[in-house]
């Protein structure tokens, strides 16, 4: 792994939060993620399952973790499940897991080879109650491969058809909505090795710069800095192409009195940083610029001052399009017969501010959580509101990432540069180099 360390003292916290959810006697199984194929033999970069690594702090392939807390044998409360290394697997792919490595980095005592899985759960389901299964419940996801914890739920239920099952999405999400303190340290840094990587990209951003140019720069300070690299697919949009929501071919040059929209993030201990900025390509913003980026920065400070533990995300939302709505006004985008014509299906605003204000960030870009109830302390949020006026060719979104606390924020983001001023003394200074 590239990150350092990380205290098992968290894993076990986390496991001990999930049991107090379970019901009595039950079972929990969790898969790790598959290595997903590239053409041939290849394969694409591993990445843990998030809450087997949430709960056990081993990023490795074909693991599994089995919690049975109210087992009559205390080797059965805990059991963590490898892949069996030996001389042959370490000359072909390297050093894996020893039982001994997943005992320290899990805090589980019990480590067995994957080979004793299925007998072992054998015997457990006909002690347990009920099994509790994991499946993708974030309500964008959208993917037709079969994972492998979908694999297991198809092949348990065949072979155990008279047992309970129950869901453990929904307690998932609820706890890694709200994060640990070493959580909140890892995000910190990976939100700090993104401040490095924006800093410098500054320096080189002019006309005629392809846009992958400053992609390919971000990826070197993000990986030198101890991350796996980019936490999402960036968005490196200049000019027209900063009006595109999800625009993800970075290959075009950088016009001139354009704006490059960096919507970037450093992985690191795949805990996520999600950070965007806007920059005048030339070094300075033209006046229409400054007045579309006053705008957005004015929501997105006020979006930050409401934001505390106890407030409702549908009052957040509510308060939020308001302010849109005034700064559309204010920008003549849109006029009072468009809010008085508007409908709920079809709102005035929607036609430059498209996406939502805010979402969960933490071991998933666009974590699990609930976004229909109460903000609670300790949540950890995007704050990012966008104007984006395609005939204008100007699109800006800026985007923080902040803590809730019992009274009021803490920014994770605070020292990437946002203000107007700011970025265009260091744009300023990076061309004097």
């Amino acid at each position: 792994m590239r990150y350092r360390n990380i205290d098992p003292q968290l894993f076990i916290t986390n496991r001990k939060k999930l049991i107090s959810y379970l019901r009595p006697n039950s079972l929990v199984v969790l898969q790790a993620n598959d290595s997903m194929p590239k053409n041939t033999d290849a394969t694409m970069p591993f990445v843990q399952h998030s809450d087997l690594f949430y709960l056990s702090g081993i990023d490795q392939e074909e693991t599994i973790l089995l919690l049975y807390p109210d087992a009559i044998k205390s080797e059965w409360k805990e059991i963590l499940f490898i892949k069996e290394t030996n001389e042959m697997v370490e000359i072909w792919e390297g050093k894996k897991y020893t039982k001994e490595a997943a005992r320290d980095r899990s805090g589980i005592e019990t480590i067995h080879w994957i080979s004793a899985f299925e007998p072992l759960l054998h015997t457990l389901m006909g002690l347990a109650e009920q099994l509790y299964l994991s499946s993708n419940e974030h309500p964008r996801a959208n993917c037709p491969v079969e994972s492998r914890n979908s694999r297991f739920i198809r092949w348990v239920k065949e072979h155990y058809p008279l047992h309970r099952y129950e869901r453990i999405a929904p307690i998932m999400q609820k706890l890694r909505s709200i994060k640990e303190p070493i959580e909140l340290s890892l995000l910190q840094e990976a939100c700090r090795i993104t401040e490095a990587g924006f800093r410098s990209v500054l320096s080189i951003i002019q006309p005629g710069l392809m846009e992958y140019e400053a992609e390919a720069l971000l990826a070197y300070e993000f990986i030198r800095r101890g991350s796996r690299g980019f936490a999402f697919e960036p968005i490196i949009a200049s000019g027209a192409n900063s009006c595109i929501l999800h625009y993800h071919q970075n290959n075009q040059p950088c016009p001139a009195e354009g704006l490059l929209l960096l919507d970037i993030g450093a992985e690191y201990a795949n805990y996520s940083a999600d950070v965007t900025r806007v920059v005048p390509i030339t070094g300075v913003f033209t006046a229409r610029q400054r007045q579309v980026y006053a705008s957005v920065l004015h929501i997105l400070k006020t979006a930050q001052a409401l934001i505390t533990a106890g407030l409702s995300f549908l009052d957040y939302h509510k308060e939020i399009i308001a302010w849109v709505e005034h700064e559309l006004l204010a920008l003549r985008l849109i006029d009072r017969t468009d809010l008085k014509t508007q409908t709920q299906t079809a709102p005035a605003y929607k036609k430059y501010f498209m996406h939502g204000i805010s979402h969960h960030l933490g071991l998933s870009t666009h974590d699990v959580g609930d976004t229909h109830g109460i903000m609670q302390a300790n949540m950890v949020l995007t704050v990012e509101p966008g104007i984006y006026i395609p005939k204008e060719g100007i699109g800006i979104r800026l985007e923080d990432d902040i803590v809730v606390c019992h009274n009021g924020i803490r920014n994770l983001t605070e020292d990437i540069p946002i203000e107007v001023e700011e970025i265009e003394t260091l744009m300023r200074q990076g061309k004097q180099l």
